[in-house]
């Protein structure tokens, strides 16, 4: 079966993920790509890794069954805690996350080492990131922090201002300070949650010009084409469109997928379903 022309898949808990969809179709523009925001059960950070690896393998599942030529993961949470779950549920599929990608971004992106990485409460407990990045650089010292809220924020479409800014200070004035011992404060922030790109703005604000901040969304669109390429399934003819799927409210998935998305994304265009 020529798998050339099957749509690339895409998943997350909620509308964050759409910011790898956009940077896909930047990177792959003839590409078909299918994403699918499990909004009802957002969000994954804060859920047992079990929950999460069910999650995980029901949002794949619908993607699949539609035919797809190849799985991205969408999601830090989930790529942190379902990964292999799913390499091995889907062997026949490349199955690409986003924590490598993000980790290899923030390592280019560092000078003296000091990586700061923020991301939902189950990411940075799971240590995904800091396990990534010091298996790419041994001498790396990694702080995560855990920002539940900023995924609040994110899905509710509150991306600057006092409110945002300050949430931002209260978790990250600490890892940023000056070290009493002189030791090198982060000069790079990885944003380890797909939500967290639209607080770049304010996080930055917060954390100053000296500080590379860096998404995983890029990184992934790259290594998504690198791997077609490899399997030689990437499409290079025609200019690819796009199905989205919301397991909950599709108002709200468009209002503020649009926000992600940098363009208008209307309820007619997303599909309510069921997992």
């Amino acid at each position: 079966m020529d798998t050339t022309s099957l749509p690339i898949g895409l998943f997350d808990s909620g509308v964050g993920g759409l910011t790898v969809l956009k940077a896909l179709r930047r990177r792959m523009p003839s590409e078909d790509l299918i994403y699918l925001g499990d909004t009802a059960r957002l969000p994954y950070g804060t859920k047992g890794p079990d929950t999460i690896t069910r999650y995980a393998l029901q949002a794949s599942a619908r993607l699949v069954e539609r035919g797809i030529k190849a799985l991205v993961i969408a999601c830090n949470t989930a790529t942190s805690v379902a990964l292999d779950a799913l390499r091995a549920e889907y062997p026949d599929i490349p199955v690409i996350g986003v924590v490598e990608p993000g980790a290899r971004a923030g390592v280019a992106a560092s000078t003296n080492g000091s990586i700061a990485v923020v991301a939902t409460e189950r990411t940075i407990r799971g240590g995904a990131y800091q396990q990534a990045i010091t298996r790419l650089r041994p001498d790396a010292t990694v702080t995560g922090v855990p920002c539940s809220l900023f995924v609040a924020l994110a899905e509710e479409g509150w991306t600057d201002g006092p409110l945002v800014e300050g949430i931002a200070a209260r978790y990250l004035d600490p890892v940023f300070a000056p070290d009493p011992d002189g030791l090198p404060t982060p000069d790079c922030l990885v944003l380890g949650c797909t939500h967290f790109p639209v607080l770049a703005p304010a996080i930055a604000n917060v954390v100053g010009p000296g500080v590379a901040i860096v998404d995983s969304a890029k990184t992934t669109a790259d290594a998504v084409a690198e791997e077609l390429d490899r399997l030689g399934v990437a499409r290079t003819s025609d200019t690819g469109g796009s199905t989205f799927l919301s397991t909950d409210d599709v108002k709200r998935f468009a209002r503020t997928g649009s926000l992600f998305l940098g363009r208008e994304l209307r309820p007619d265009d997303v599909e309510l379903v069921d997992l």
